[in-house]
């Protein structure tokens, strides 16, 4: 199937490891050509370094809980490749905590780590692609926005948000040729996940407790999912193939979380 994004322009944050590096490398082998922002050029560069296509590929390092900052790499992905078709959010993940943890500052240091990391990227892109009448926006955001879990208060209001946001921006730019989606993923198999599963099982090791489960058996099919997957449905809502979808917050936890909204 030809997604039609042969030659254009993907701009994806958080792309130097998991699911936005899965993103990049999709994109690159739909032929399209890619920027990569993350905020540490030295990860951003061996990200680089790890894909194909080199001649398609720029990076550009930037901390994006900074608009200023934002900007910045922005103008510079589209002053040295062009402007930018298609945007993917990646970047940011708020810290856990019990809620007799939370303070105030605690609060906004995840609306800042999730919610701002992308508006700060999102607000000037979107209004650029508005003016050129064309433009494509996927955030990648986590089914946390769905779900009051205790331990991912702050960080799911900062994913609620942000599902409002993807939502209402859809509709606000429509008729301006830009389309704005989500998609909201469970657990993931990437290096983070990976890390937390060993550093339990070397706590429970060590408290002389049986080693806590495999993430994977809490869900509907059996397993966590691989960035590849979550990569493949962002390419899609970023192509034309799927240019009458717009507004949608897809899910994709396997239907471990079984609801209709």
């Amino acid at each position: 199937m030809d997604l039609q994004l042969k030659g254009k322009h993907v701009l994806i944050t958080g792309a130097s490891k998991g699911i936005g590096l899965a993103c990049a490398r999709a994109f690159l082998d739909e032929g399209a050509t890619v920027s990569l922002i993350a905020r540490n050029a030295d990860t951003l560069r061996e990200a680089a370094d790890s894909l194909d296509a080199r001649d398609r590929i720029a990076f550009f390092p930037a901390d994006l809980t900074d608009p200023d900052a934002a900007l910045a790499a922005l103008n510079a992905a589209e002053g040295t490749v062009g402007p930018v078709d298609v945007l993917v959010n990646s970047a940011g993940a708020a810290k856990r905590a019990a809620p007799s943890e939370l303070t105030p500052q605690k609060w906004h240091a995840a609306m800042d780590a999730k919610y701002f990391t992308y508006i700060h990227m999102l607000d000037p892109t979107i209004k650029r692609m508005a003016e050129r009448g064309a433009g494509a926006v996927v955030n990648v955001i986590g089914m946390g926005g769905k779900l009051g879990n205790p331990a991912h208060l702050a960080g799911g209001s900062a994913n609620a948000a942000l599902l409002l946001a993807t939502a209402g921006l859809a509709a606000a730019y429509a008729k301006q040729g830009v389309r704005v989606n989500s998609v909201n993923p469970g657990p993931v198999l990437t290096e983070r996940l990976k890390e937390g599963i060993a550093v339990d099982a070397r706590m429970a090791e060590a408290e002389g407790r049986p080693a806590p489960a495999d993430p994977g058996t809490r869900m509907a099919m059996g397993r966590v999912a691989m960035p590849e997957e979550i990569a493949a449905m962002v390419v899609f809502l970023a192509s034309a193939k799927a240019s009458y979808v717009n507004g949608a917050n897809i899910p994709m936890d396997g239907a471990t979380t079984a609801t209709v909204v």
